[in-house]
Formats: C-alpha cells, sequence, structure tokens
C-alpha cells in the first residue's frame, strides 16, 4: 500500500487527486488530528510526531510514504531521509509535498509568492527548492498563523477567516506586488482557495499542490518500477488519530465525499 501521512485532514487535498491518476493504488491514510496543528509546534515536536506516523504506515508494510504536510515535509523528511532510513528502513522510501510543488512554480514565472504555516516559512524550505530550480526567481513568503486551526475546525464559511484571508493577502500583494503565481503550501487551504482568489488581484494565479504532488508521483512510479509493483491493489484505509462525529463531517469536507475511517493512537 501507498502510505500518506498528515497533520489532520489537510493531506485529503492530496489523496483525492492520488486516487484519481493513480484509482487502482491501494492507499492508507494516517491523519495526526489529535496533536494538530503541526505549525506552531517546534521543529523536534514536528520530527518526532512525524517519525512516529511514518513508523506505523511502515509496519502497515507501506513500502513507500508520502508526507502530505508542508510542515512535516519542511521541517522532518530530509532528517528522516537522511538519518532514519538508510539504518532502519533501507527498502523504504518517503517523498515529500515540496519537491513537485517547487519544481511545477519554478517553470512558470519568475515571481511567487508562498502562503503557508509559521514552520514551514521559517525552513525557508521553498527558497531553497525554487532557488535551485530557478536561480532567477523571486520568492515571497508569508505566514498564516491561526488558519489551519479555524480550516481544521470547520470554521471556512465564519467571518475571522475571511479577515485572516484578507490580512495574508495584503501582506504578501504589499511585500511584493508584481507576484504572478501565488502557493498555497498548506493541504488545508485549498478549503479556502475561493477567499484567497477574492483578496487576491485578479491576474494571479492561486494554486493548489494536489494535482503537482499527484502528477510527481505517477512518474515517480513510472520511474521506480520496483516500488510501483510492491504497492497492493487491495482497498484504501483510513486512520486518524481522535474520533468524533466532527471528524467524519470534516473528514468529509476536505475529501470531497463520505469517506469511512478508525481511529488509532501512534504515539
Amino acid at each position: 500500500m501507498l502510505g500518506v501521512f498528515d497533520s489532520g485532514f489537510g493531506g485529503l487535498t492530496i489523496l483525492k487527486p492520488i486516487h484519481h491518476l493513480l484509482p487502482t493504488t491501494s492507499t492508507m491514510y494516517l491523519g495526526d488530528n489529535a496533536r494538530a496543528p503541526y505549525g506552531i509546534r517546534t521543529q523536534e515536536e514536528i520530527f518526532q510526531f512525524t517519525l512516529e506516523g511514518v513508523r506505523f504506515l511502515f509496519d502497515q508494510e507501506c513500502p513507500l510514504v508520502i508526507l502530505a504536510c508542508n510542515t512535516a515535509s519542511s521541517q522532518a523528511l530530509r532528517r528522516i531521509q537522511q538519518t532514519i532510513l538508510p539504518f532502519e528502513y533501507p527498502d523504504r522510501h518517503v517523498l515529500g509535498v515540496i519537491r513537485p510543488a517547487a519544481e511545477y512554480l519554478a517553470k512558470r514565472g519568475n515571481r511567487v509568492g508562498i502562503l503557508a504555516t509559521p514552520a514551514t516559512v521559517e525552513s525557508e524550505a521553498y527558497i531553497h527548492e525554487l532557488y535551485k530550480l530557478n536561480p532567477a526567481i523571486k520568492v515571497s513568503q508569508i505566514a498564516c498563523p491561526g488558519l489551519t486551526d479555524l480550516i481544521e475546525a470547520g470554521c471556512t464559511d465564519h467571518a475571522l477567516c475571511d479577515r485572516l484571508v484578507h490580512d495574508c493577502a495584503r501582506n504578501l500583494i504589499v511585500k511584493d506586488p508584481y507576484i504572478e503565481e501565488v502557493l498555497l503550501a498548506c493541504t488545508h487551504y485549498p478549503l479556502v482557495a475561493s477567499i484567497f482568489r477574492k483578496h487576491l488581484p485578479k491576474s494571479i494565479h492561486v494554486l493548489n499542490q494536489g494535482h503537482m504532488v499527484a502528477t510527481n508521483l505517477e512518474f515517480y512510479l513510472t520511474r521506480h518500477p520496483e516500488i510501483d509493483s510492491r504497492l497492493e491493489k487491495t482497498g484504501k484505509r483510513t486512520y486518524f488519530t481522535s474520533s468524533g462525529e466532527d471528524i467524519s463531517s470534516l473528514a468529509s469536507m476536505f475529501y470531497g465525499e463520505d469517506i469511512q475511517f478508525t481511529k488509532i493512537q501512534v504515539s
């Protein structure tokens, strides 16, 4: 099975395009919503929480895990790849969502904006990746503290959410009035993409990561048939680390249709 890990519900906006593009690939999704949001956590907390999630998915025989969380990708991916996989899981693989998005953005224009959690912005992961791919690119980042919490709570139509998005959009344009592309660099943000579009100039393209990651994954599996052959075709499973009636409705909201899940504990 293909493992997909996220700090909560946001990764479902990555999972849905994966299901669309790779319909026969079995997936196992783990959302650590009991400890969300990750964006305000310390780097060590993010690493430990992410590693626990990855270990769980490896224990379920997932040969490949996608970190469908920008915060986890920016703060934990490289450390897991360099200090854990070679020594404990030499036949397993972990990929993030930042590189696929950076590859897409680097070809689109020379002035891009990144809207993300404080931890992702602080890591400067997008800046590093984009400069490697396109040294001429100008990158402007704005952190959106509190936005993930509101979205995770299902408050996307709340006035506070609109005001927060307005402030983030305004701060980005003040930083660079000539931005051409804006990436919603948190997998929760697609749920408020229409609000961002309302508050950004109409000339700016607002981009989500889902299709970028799914397309990149498809290409990766084409180049690595030995991994693709290990991904079973047995179905789809979803796990969260907390439960309740609101969990079902929120999961369905992020995924776009009803989704069944099982509660587990990974810590």
